[in-house]
């Protein structure tokens, strides 16, 4: 027998029968294994982070935790997740990240091959598991649009949110599958929107993937939209309910909201620093959406008002966006309320360039030109009417931001090598019909 031994983790209840049979197993050493009881899934988590190999983890499927962050936890220290199911549950263990599913009454050959095809053993206490690498996950074959929304407190950077979502909801291209995501801690558009109910929002929509993959309709499910030309996913109901909010489950609602819709703003906060920036832990997971979202959007518009006090917060916003990787070709910033002379609006331009250059990189002409916003004194009485961002502001976001998304698409096809479409004349290609069949 080999000296290599399956260093196991085992989660069940008290009285499930598997439990004490592979404990039986380990014990009797009818199989190469350790197995480690674990009472909760605190100390599953625990043992998952204390830096010891394990070479898989049995959870039993009735046990309240057992979830898609769990599995991509021992994922990513090697660890192989195995779930024993009845079949009285749900099937799609495979989506979550579970390597393989047991039936309740396995038996040790079954074990023992499902050890041997998914988990790798460990060859002393002392030394890691041999890594090997793990089925990828299907992946979408389409996602829609992600447009970020951010600014400073005051800068009207959700009232833009509304103003674009209508606006991109309002054109047929986008086939009116267009949702406004609330992604800020502190969430208002429920307010704004005049939602009498707080309930779905996206707490729900990330419980629905923490312990599943709910299809289109169910996503679309857990949004409003009645009298709109878009949807509204509302956000959290209270600023410290992002403790409830887990990474993975998080990206896979974003990416579930992604899939179903063609257009996805979200209006989300700009603080963004994470462990790397800050060196706490904590402060990374409460900045998990917009953190989360930034890095994956294809374009941030970032909310400023004219002022050197909003310039100053402007400048700071964009240089935090750079920091954490977001590249300046995908940053737009937005000036609201800006005066309507050109010579102004050239010398606002060219402070925000020499305010970032000043905070982070000095090279900042990469930054694309700001979105100047006039003052548009309607806003609040239409936000207090129920009417929403009106439809001349709506027009001019969504053309402006649509119009910059759509160059950097043009420019990354430039720059894959992609030739541009050339114009064919009527004619030039021949034709199909009585000719060819007479030369045949």
């Amino acid at each position: 027998m080999s000296a290599d031994r399956y260093v196991v983790l085992g989660l069940a209840h008290v009285r499930s029968t598997w439990f004490a049979q592979v404990s039986q197993w380990a014990t009797s050493a009818a199989l190469p294994i350790d197995f480690i009881k674990c009472v909760s899934i605190d100390e599953a988590r625990a043992r998952l982070a204390s830096g010891r190999p394990f070479s898989a983890l049995v959870i039993d499927a009735g046990v309240t935790g057992a979830d898609r962050d769990l599995f991509d936890q021992a994922e990513q220290v090697g660890c192989r997740a195995l779930v024993v199911d009845d079949g009285s549950l749900r099937q799609e263990w495979a989506e979550l990240g579970v390597a393989a599913v047991l039936p309740a009454d396995f038996d040790q050959d079954q074990f023992r091959s499902v050890l041997i095809h998914h988990a790798q053993p460990i060859d002393t206490v002392t030394t890691t598991a041999r890594l090997a690498p793990a089925d990828p996950q299907p992946q979408p074959m389409w996602k829609g649009r992600l447009l970020a929304v951010t600014g400073a407190g005051g800068t009207g950077s959700s009232t833009v949110a509304m103003a674009l979502a209508r606006g991109l909801g309002r054109d047929a291209r986008n086939r009116a599958l267009v949702v406004l995501a609330d992604l800020c801690l502190d969430a208002d558009h429920a307010m704004l929107h005049d939602a009498r109910d707080i309930v779905p929002g996206i707490q729900e929509l990330v419980d629905a993937f923490r312990y599943g993959s709910p299809g289109p309709e169910d996503v679309r499910a857990l949004t409003f939209g009645d009298g709109d030309p878009y949807r509204l996913l509302l956000g959290l109901r209270r600023h410290r309910d992002w403790t409830v909010l887990r990474s993975r489950s998080f990206q896979a609602a974003l990416d579930g909201l992604r899939t179903t819709f063609t257009q996805v703003v979200a209006d989300i906060d700009p603080d963004v620093e994470g462990e790397g920036e800050c060196g706490s832990v904590d402060v990374e997971e409460r900045n998990l959406m917009a953190r989360t979202v930034v890095r994956q959007a294809d374009i941030v518009a970032v909310t400023g008002l004219a002022g050197p006090q909003g310039l100053h917060r402007l400048a700071r916003v964009l240089s935090d966006l750079r920091e954490v990787g977001v590249p300046d070709r995908r940053i737009l910033p937005i000036v609201n309320r800006a005066p309507r002379s050109p010579r102004l609006r050239s010398e606002m331009a060219r402070t925000i360039a020499d305010l970032v250059a000043v905070r982070s990189r000095p090279d900042a002409s990469s930054l694309a030109s700001p979105l100047f916003l006039g003052e548009n004194r309607r806003i609040d009485a239409a936000l207090r009417d129920g009417l929403g961002a009106p439809a001349s502001l709506a027009t001019t976001v969504a053309a402006a931001v649509s119009g910059f998304a759509d160059r950097l698409v043009h420019d990354d096809l430039r720059g894959s090598g992609a030739a541009d479409p050339e114009p064919v004349r009527p004619g030039s290609l021949g034709a199909w019909g009585t000719s060819q069949e007479a030369a045949g």
